[in-house]
Protein backbone atom coordinates (compact mmCIF):
# COMPACT_ATOMS: atom_id res chain seq x y z
CA UNK A 1 0.00 0.00 0.00
CA UNK A 2 2.74 2.53 0.97
CA UNK A 3 4.83 1.64 -2.29
CA UNK A 4 1.62 2.42 -4.36
CA UNK A 5 1.44 5.58 -2.65
CA UNK A 6 5.12 6.50 -3.25
CA UNK A 7 4.56 5.37 -6.56
CA UNK A 8 1.65 7.57 -7.51
CA UNK A 9 3.07 10.31 -5.92
CA UNK A 10 6.53 10.28 -8.02
CA UNK A 11 4.16 9.70 -11.01
CA UNK A 12 2.57 12.90 -10.07
CA UNK A 13 5.57 14.92 -9.89
CA UNK A 14 6.51 13.57 -12.96
CA UNK A 15 3.99 14.38 -14.42
CA UNK A 16 3.30 17.85 -13.24
CA UNK A 17 6.87 18.71 -13.54
CA UNK A 18 6.58 18.21 -17.06
CA UNK A 19 3.81 20.63 -17.87
CA UNK A 20 5.04 23.90 -16.97
CA UNK A 21 8.23 22.86 -19.07
CA UNK A 22 6.37 22.54 -21.94
CA UNK A 23 4.12 25.48 -21.35
CA UNK A 24 4.80 29.07 -23.47
CA UNK A 25 7.63 30.84 -21.59
CA UNK A 26 6.40 34.77 -21.04
CA UNK A 27 8.63 36.13 -18.64
CA UNK A 28 11.24 36.71 -21.68
CA UNK A 29 8.42 38.60 -23.28
CA UNK A 30 7.87 42.56 -22.72
CA UNK A 31 6.02 44.88 -23.42
CA UNK A 32 7.13 47.24 -26.68
CA UNK A 33 6.06 50.74 -27.94
CA UNK A 34 3.14 52.76 -26.43
CA UNK A 35 2.82 49.72 -23.80
CA UNK A 36 5.57 50.29 -22.49
CA UNK A 37 5.59 53.99 -22.21
CA UNK A 38 2.51 53.20 -20.59
CA UNK A 39 4.10 50.17 -18.40
CA UNK A 40 6.83 52.48 -17.21
CA UNK A 41 4.50 55.46 -16.10
CA UNK A 42 2.34 53.34 -14.24
CA UNK A 43 5.33 51.48 -12.31
CA UNK A 44 6.56 55.21 -11.80
CA UNK A 45 4.03 56.26 -10.50
CA UNK A 46 3.18 53.10 -8.12
CA UNK A 47 6.69 53.17 -7.06
CA UNK A 48 5.92 57.26 -5.74
CA UNK A 49 2.94 56.51 -4.23
CA UNK A 50 3.97 53.81 -2.40
CA UNK A 51 7.00 55.69 -1.44
CA UNK A 52 4.62 58.59 0.04
CA UNK A 53 2.08 56.27 1.78
CA UNK A 54 5.20 54.84 3.38
CA UNK A 55 6.33 58.03 5.00
CA UNK A 56 3.11 59.44 5.76
CA UNK A 57 2.51 56.27 8.13
CA UNK A 58 6.08 56.71 9.78
CA UNK A 59 5.32 60.23 10.12
CA UNK A 60 2.30 58.99 11.80
CA UNK A 61 3.33 56.95 14.38
CA UNK A 62 6.15 59.30 15.48
CA UNK A 63 3.38 61.66 15.83
CA UNK A 64 0.96 59.86 17.34
CA UNK A 65 4.04 57.76 20.31
CA UNK A 66 4.64 61.57 20.93
CA UNK A 67 1.15 62.74 21.38
CA UNK A 68 0.54 59.72 23.88
CA UNK A 69 3.42 60.32 25.60
CA UNK A 70 2.77 63.93 25.63
CA UNK A 71 -0.86 63.05 27.26
CA UNK A 72 0.35 60.37 29.68
CA UNK A 73 2.91 62.17 31.23
CA UNK A 74 0.66 65.36 31.37
CA UNK A 75 -1.91 62.99 33.39
CA UNK A 76 0.60 61.28 35.59
CA UNK A 77 2.27 64.96 36.06
CA UNK A 78 -1.48 66.21 37.31
CA UNK A 79 -2.41 63.03 39.49
CA UNK A 80 1.19 63.99 41.46
CA UNK A 81 0.32 67.20 41.94
CA UNK A 82 -3.52 67.41 42.57
CA UNK A 83 -3.64 63.56 43.92
CA UNK A 84 -6.40 63.06 42.50
CA UNK A 85 -6.74 59.19 41.10
CA UNK A 86 -8.75 58.28 37.88
CA UNK A 87 -12.43 57.26 38.50
CA UNK A 88 -13.38 53.30 37.89
CA UNK A 89 -17.17 54.29 36.99
CA UNK A 90 -17.72 53.40 33.61
CA UNK A 91 -18.53 57.02 32.21
CA UNK A 92 -15.70 58.90 34.77
CA UNK A 93 -15.28 62.53 34.86
CA UNK A 94 -12.70 64.96 36.08
CA UNK A 95 -9.43 63.92 34.59
CA UNK A 96 -10.09 61.02 33.00
CA UNK A 97 -13.35 62.68 31.34
CA UNK A 98 -10.99 65.65 29.69
CA UNK A 99 -8.39 63.15 28.79
CA UNK A 100 -11.22 60.62 27.16
CA UNK A 101 -12.33 64.28 25.30
CA UNK A 102 -8.77 65.21 23.83
CA UNK A 103 -8.60 61.75 22.60
CA UNK A 104 -11.87 62.29 20.65
CA UNK A 105 -10.78 65.03 18.68
CA UNK A 106 -7.54 64.17 17.95
CA UNK A 107 -9.06 61.02 16.55
CA UNK A 108 -11.68 62.84 14.73
CA UNK A 109 -9.52 65.23 13.30
CA UNK A 110 -6.97 62.09 12.07
CA UNK A 111 -9.79 60.74 10.32
CA UNK A 112 -11.35 63.48 9.07
CA UNK A 113 -7.62 63.96 7.25
CA UNK A 114 -7.28 60.64 6.38
CA UNK A 115 -10.69 60.90 4.60
CA UNK A 116 -9.41 64.44 2.64
CA UNK A 117 -6.21 62.33 1.94
CA UNK A 118 -7.72 59.26 0.38
CA UNK A 119 -10.21 61.72 -1.17
CA UNK A 120 -7.20 63.65 -3.41
CA UNK A 121 -5.64 60.29 -3.78
CA UNK A 122 -8.96 58.92 -5.59
CA UNK A 123 -8.76 62.37 -7.57
CA UNK A 124 -5.18 62.57 -9.05
CA UNK A 125 -5.59 58.99 -9.61
CA UNK A 126 -9.07 59.44 -11.42
CA UNK A 127 -7.05 62.54 -13.32
CA UNK A 128 -3.92 60.42 -14.46
CA UNK A 129 -5.97 57.82 -16.16
CA UNK A 130 -8.32 59.81 -17.91
CA UNK A 131 -4.90 61.67 -18.99
CA UNK A 132 -3.51 58.00 -20.05
CA UNK A 133 -6.30 56.84 -22.16
CA UNK A 134 -7.00 60.14 -24.01
CA UNK A 135 -3.17 59.94 -24.50
CA UNK A 136 -3.51 56.38 -25.41
CA UNK A 137 -6.64 57.25 -27.91
CA UNK A 138 -4.85 60.02 -29.66
CA UNK A 139 -1.44 58.09 -30.35
CA UNK A 140 -3.50 54.94 -31.48
CA UNK A 141 -5.50 57.09 -34.29
CA UNK A 142 -2.48 58.96 -35.60
CA UNK A 143 -1.02 55.29 -36.87
CA UNK A 144 -2.37 54.36 -40.08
Amino acid sequence: MIARVRIAAAAALVFFGVLPAAAQDTSSHKPGGLNKVAHDVSNTVKKAGRDTKAEARRDESKTHGALQKAGNDTKTEIKRTTGMKGSQAEHPGGLNKVARDVSHASKKAGRSLRHEKDEAKSDVHGKLKETGKSLKDTTLKGKP
